[in-house]
């Protein structure tokens, strides 16, 4: 059977503290960005993706998710 490894995103000096939810904001923005600029199978982007899922709530992307389909995202992507 395969070991499964569970890692977060690593520490960011612009997030110093507990609350989390800008970082996990951010995370979600810079995987977008990067996959806009370098296209969906981008490995590069890939860690962006762990690091948002690691650190948001699962409802918080499905709606945002909903909101970038529909062109209501608050962010800037």
């Amino acid at each position: 059977m395969e070991e499964i490894q569970l890692r977060t995103a690593p520490a960011d000096f612009r997030f110093p503290t507990t609350n989390q939810t800008r970082h996990c904001f951010t995370r979600y923005i810079e995987f977008h960005r990067c996959i806009a600029a370098k296209g969906e199978e981008s490995a590069e982007c890939e860690k962006f993706a762990r690091y948002y899922r690691s650190l948001c709530p699962g409802e918080w992307v499905d709606k945002w998710n909903e909101q970038r389909e529909s062109g209501t995202f608050p962010g800037p992507l």
